[in-house]
């Protein structure tokens, strides 16, 4: 038996990052779109799109999440 693991094989967290990525990004945009009227001088977006903007952070923490259990999962021995 080898302890060689396969280069394209998921590891522990990487859904957790991707998603977190993802998540991440969304937010953004609808950061930039809800700012953005701020500067053209046109109407505000509904109060849903703010919610949106809310994503970002909780993308972010996803993301972190994702690493911690990566890292956490390379630091314990295997048996």
């Amino acid at each position: 038996m080898t302890t060689e693991t396969r280069a394209d094989a998921p590891r522990p967290g990487d859904v957790l990052v991707r998603v977190g990525a993802v998540l991440f990004v969304v937010g953004a945009v609808a950061t930039v779109a809800t700012v953005a009227p701020l500067f053209l001088g046109v109407s505000r977006l509904p109060t849903p799109a703010y919610f949106v903007s809310m994503v970002m952070p909780l993308g972010f923490a996803v993301a972190i999440a994702g690493l911690l259990r990566s890292a956490w999962k390379q630091r314990r021995p295997s048996r």
